[in-house]
């Protein structure tokens, strides 16, 4: 499937270049090793989470589509062009930051981009916001084409969801696909957020041009969160179809869809929609209901994911004699960074706890936890499995453990700076908060050697691996 090792070698490549950045930042924070200008900091910073973000977007899509092509007949050629779009996308949004200096976060938060001080133009700016716009294009186009091909072959969203199975009205089929089921949630939750993107970059846009026509900055942050909070969580459950399809071939069980693992992705479904005012919960004029309810569904969404996917996770492989190799470790891993990312997500989610805790440290350090530990491994397992079937002899296992560590060493960094109140988003940190940033900058070096070690091989057998697959 020549499309899904372009997807893979473009990722894997794109990971390491942006994991280096980051290892660059930390330093500097650490002023140890390296000393970077505030606006040479913003630059990278703004590169480094824009493309993080939508190079685990695209890698979880390849693997979403891979599974997916294995129970509906979908389009190469659609999944090209989304790719093509997506390099646009990105060639647009690296030229706003390298050569037109944007640097206001890859949440580019209603009014900062009209609003340089004269560290961008107004064009960069537009170049940037446009290119999150192109990109969101490529994605919803995919997912028309596997919107149709799922409905065509199950008559509905609704019965790929299982929703005549969970409410009585068929008996269920254990061997309904989970990928089928999970890629309907994906379909669902993530062709919402990507609209109310396209909606928030237009009205930036506009903005941009037209800086008379000024939209309210709290529905423009409330859009903006609730676009980036479901784009991000769309990627993780679509890389979790590398563990639904690939650890049962390992433990020669099959993971059977029951009522309860069909209930649990329906809640997935509306809690990943309702939670998103718990990145609000400092905008005090917000209503307080939407603050409840951000509070009250942090709590409650990890419960599905703990319930049916880790626990299902550690049934399916206990006592099975599974083999242990780079794939089926990075994907044990993965579901291990899911699991435990969800607990400092929860303790943020707190009002109390938010209240001095929400612009520290802390918050990266949770999300680095979720796609350092969790998503990113599950895109390696799957390359692993596909390319290698798993063995990488002794450099991938010990890449393996290379980066384990330094993916918990690099998230404990964040989280134990934001426990000690050390600030989010300051290129320049007192000497107090500085050994703390030279060990993120040491933990990240070791992620990117781990990764390094575990991508490298799959790269060169990437050219000349069969993958198998309905779209092949």
């Amino acid at each position: 499937m020549p499309v899904v090792k372009l997807y893979l070698a473009i990722g894997l490549i794109v990971f390491a270049g942006l994991m280096s950045v980051g290892v660059v930042m930390r330093a500097a924070q650490g002023a140890s090793l390296i000393s970077l200008g505030p606006d040479l900091f913003y630059q990278l910073m703004t590169l480094h989470g824009a493309g993080m973000v939508g190079t685990t977007g695209l890698a979880a899509l390849a693997v979403n589509w891979y599974f997916l092509s294995r129970y509906v007949r979908l389009n190469p050629r659609i999944f090209l062009a989304t790719l093509i779009l997506s390099l646009l996308a990105v060639a647009m949004i690296v030229g706003a930051i390298v050569i037109g200096r944007f640097a206001a976060a890859w949440t580019f938060l209603y009014p900062l981009p009209a609003n340089s001080l004269g560290q961008w133009s107004t064009g960069a700016a537009l170049f940037f916001v446009g290119g999150l716009l192109v990109l969101g294009v490529a994605f919803l186009l995919v997912y028309l084409d596997m919107g149709l091909a799922i409905v065509r072959r199950y008559g509905s969203i609704a019965r790929a969801l299982g929703l005549p199975m969970l409410f009585g009205r068929e008996p269920v089929d254990p061997a309904h696909p989970p990928t089928v089921v999970v890629s309907a949630v994906v379909l669902i939750v993530n062709v919402l957020g990507i609209a109310v993107g396209a909606v928030v970059l237009v009205m930036t846009m506009l903005h941009l041009v037209y800086p008379a026509l000024a939209p309210d900055a709290l529905l423009m942050k409330n859009l903006i969160f609730f676009f980036g909070h479901v784009f991000v969580n769309a990627t993780i459950y679509s890389g979790v179809i590398a563990v639904y399809e690939i650890l049962p071939l390992y433990a020669r069980r099959p993971w059977g869809v029951s009522r309860l693992f069909l209930a649990a992705w329906l809640a997935v479904t509306l809690m990943v929609l309702a939670v998103y005012p718990h990145h609000l919960l400092m905008d005090f004029a917000l209503p307080a209901w939407m603050a409840v309810m951000g509070q009250v569904m942090s709590y409650a969404s990890g419960i599905p994911v703990l319930a049916v996917t880790v626990f299902g996770g550690l049934l399916l492989i206990y006592r099975s004699g599974i083999r242990w190799d780079a794939a089926s470790s990075l994907l044990v891993l993965g579901l291990f960074g899911w699991a435990a990312g969800i607990v400092p997500a929860v303790i943020d989610g707190m009002i109390r706890v938010n209240l001095v805790m929400h612009n520290t440290l802390w918050v990266p350090g949770h999300f680095h936890f979720y796609l350092v530990l969790g998503v990113l491994p599950m895109v390696l397992g799957f390359a692993s499995y596909l390319c290698s079937n798993g063995e990488q002899g002794r450099t991938g296992r010990l890449g393996v453990s290379v980066f384990a560590v330094g993916g918990i060493l690099l998230s404990l960094s964040f989280l134990v700076s934001g426990a000690l109140s050390v600030p989010r988003r300051f290129a320049v940190h007192d000497e107090a908060w500085q050994w703390l940033a030279d060990l993120g900058a040491l933990s990240g070096g070791l992620v990117l050697i781990g990764t390094l070690m575990i991508a490298l091989p799959i790269l060169v057998r990437l050219p000349r691996a069969q993958l198998t697959g309905a779209g092949t």
